[in-house]
């Protein structure tokens, strides 16, 4: 259309195509602009949060080798209510977890291990909170709940234990034919095979061997001093 137009009405067609659109073109503007200190924003905040959920749990860690117990699990709790979207939230679980193991609190084990297995944005803590929780499972006589949440489920790099683990679970329930088979399958999908405990319950199922501490009970023992 310019080709048509003289100078002047170029100008005044320019300017008033300005006017007409200078509203759109500063709210868009204004948005963009928003949108970007949002966003930055948004970035500083979620960076402070992981700043301070590490510390609070590296002050957990310092709390536990000075052997208070009791402060740590307190701390540990306030770390979860804090900055429950955190990775260190999904930790203190874990941690939380071992420390009811040891003080055979297993209901309380339980809950920790099954809030990472089921809110965890890390798919490998989930499947790691997920073995512990079948591990505490059995040595609570729930064998069958250790199967129902070890089964149908893909574990990637932890084939090996889950193997071992479905195998604990088959054995606590008198499956003794099962677990010899999981045993060996975690055997064989472990580079390199499994030494130790996975070997003297291989060979005690197949008869191989005197027996063996029960799979189950030797996952609960307390370790050695």
């Amino acid at each position: 259309m310019e080709d048509y137009l003289s100078e002047k009405e170029q100008w005044e067609w320019l300017r008033d195509q300005v006017r007409q659109n200078a509203p759109t073109v500063i709210a868009a503007i204004a948005v963009t602009a928003a949108a970007l200190f949002g966003w930055r924003w948004w970035q500083a905040h979620q960076d402070a949060e992981r700043v301070a959920a590490s510390s609070r749990y590296t002050q957990i860690i310092t709390t536990l080798d000075h052997g208070d117990r009791a402060q740590a699990i307190a701390q540990l709790g306030d770390l979860e209510r804090t900055y429950p979207s955190s990775p260190y939230a999904d930790q203190a679980r874990l941690l939380a977890a071992k420390l009811y193991v040891e003080s055979s609190e297993l209901d309380k084990a339980n809950s920790e291990l099954t809030a990472v297995m089921r809110t965890s944005k890390d798919q490998e803590l989930a499947l790691i909170a997920r073995l512990r929780l079948a591990r505490v499972q059995i040595a609570q006589g729930k064998a069958a709940d250790a199967l129902a949440i070890l089964n149908g489920v893909d574990p990637g790099a932890f084939a090996s234990r889950y193997h071992e683990v479905r195998g604990d679970a088959y054995f606590a329930n008198g499956d003794k034919a099962t677990a010899l088979s999981e045993y060996r399958s975690a055997q064989t999908s472990s580079p390199g095979g499994e030494a130790g405990l996975l070997n003297l319950k291989i060979a005690e199922l197949a008869g191989d061997a005197p027996p063996a501490p029960s799979p189950a009970a030797a996952h609960t023992a307390a370790p050695a001093k």
